[in-house]
């Protein structure tokens, strides 16, 4: 029983496989904290969205959709259409009717 060697003699490897296993959860949780940093600031971005104050939708038309680009903002409506406004002076620049789809 006194020939045993002691235990971090009996495996040289421990040394290196605690230092692994130490620098793979370091790097995990930093990547971790990165993601979750990466995601609080885009969708911080998000609210700096420019919206129009008003939408003045034609007589009997109501919105299911909304979207925007650079220069103008859309809204889908329950009637398959999409009207597209100027987001300068909130006009009506183009109306498309979606024709729906035959089997």
């Amino acid at each position: 029983m006194q020939d045993a060697p002691q235990p971090e003699e009996a495996v040289p490897q421990l040394r290196y496989l605690k230092w692994l296993v130490t620098i793979l959860t370091a790097t995990m949780i930093i990547g971790l904290v990165t993601i979750v940093a990466l995601f609080v600031m885009r969708f911080n971005d998000m609210r700096s969205a420019q919206l129009p104050d008003t939408i003045t939708l034609p007589d009997g038309a109501r919105a299911s959709a909304f979207t925007q680009g650079d220069d103008w903002f859309a809204v889908v409506t329950d009637d398959s259409e999409i009207l597209i406004y100027s987001r300068v002076t909130g006009n009506l620049r183009q109306r498309i009717k979606i024709i729906p789809q035959t089997p």
